[in-house]
């Protein structure tokens, strides 16, 4: 299904989108803009989302509400879900983009961060869910895009805290695609790999503990506005995970395939960069 084939299959045009101020989820947005969408914006940063709003506005997009919500409360994005749909007379495509970042080893990662991370990045999209799958039942059917990361499958060292909360994400899609396949609702999980966005401005780590994400954050030539266009054209077509760029997709199926030899080759990997930064340390 291409974007042409999404609008047909959606002609009332309703989206929601949580993270919606920045980053893959702002991207989304002006994506649908472009193309007609009556949008709903959820973003804990109010500033963000209020600027991004006047911004899409100017532009012409039919309807773009906003709500200034934090996703580990439950009954605000509820109301803020329930409020949309109903202006809008229900909801046909919703993306759970808001998510947060935490690196270190599990022992340095204090308890506090685990709570934190899981709160936003699992039962953000929970209580995402919860909020939006029983409108777009109610319409007839819908799409949901929940934004997992390539760290799901692609895990590595001193990231357990994150890659487990964007794990629980592909799990929490596929059994949701399960639950709602007889009502019209189809549920996709998305695996990126680094891009570039503001995901570690917020992140929590201890000293060079991200500093692996941020130099391939860094080095990325994706943009958010690429990797906007690519998920939500493949899950317009379909796709019930979607894995990019490429690259990923070779590491998906190399798991996949030959666990073991995989795990073994990703601890060579993380040596190799380790030894270079060492090195490049000492040089200094």
């Amino acid at each position: 299904m291409s974007l042409a084939a999404l609008d047909a299959k959606f002609p009332l045009k309703r989206a929601l989108i949580t993270g919606g101020a920045s980053g893959l989820g702002l991207a989304t947005a002006e994506l649908l803009a472009a193309r007609g969408w009556r949008l709903g914006l959820l973003d804990r940063d109010a500033t963000r989302l209020s600027a991004v709003a006047a911004d899409l506005r100017t532009r012409g997009t039919p309807l773009c509400e906003i709500h200034a919500v934090d996703v580990t409360d439950g009954a605000a994005v509820k109301s803020a879900v329930d409020e949309f749909a109903a202006r809008c007379g229900g909801l046909d495509f919703a993306m759970n983009s808001a998510g947060v970042a935490v690196a270190g080893g599990i022992i340095e990662t204090p308890a506090a961060d685990w709570d934190w991370i899981m709160s936003i990045n699992v039962m953000g999209v929970a209580h995402s869910c919860r909020a939006e799958l029983p409108h777009m039942v109610a319409s007839g059917g819908g799409l949901v895009v929940n934004i997992a990361s390539a760290a799901s499958f692609a895990c590595t060292a001193k990231s357990s805290a994150y890659s487990a909360s964007k794990a629980a994400v592909v799990a929490m899609s596929e059994t949701l695609y399960q639950e709602f396949a007889d009502q019209h609702v189809r549920v996709v999980a998305a695996m990126p790999g680094f891009f570039r966005t503001r995901l570690m401005e917020h992140a929590r780590a201890p000293a060079g503990a991200a500093g692996f994400a941020l130099k391939m954050m860094q080095a990325s030539n994706l943009e958010a506005d690429a990797v906007a266009l690519e998920i939500v054209s493949r899950a317009a077509a379909g796709a019930t995970h979607i894995v990019l760029p490429a690259r990923y997709r070779w590491l998906w199926r190399f798991k996949r395939l030959a666990p073991r030899t995989y795990l073994g080759w990703m601890v060579s990997v993380q040596r190799r960069y380790a030894a270079h930064a060492a090195a490049r340390s000492r040089g200094k």
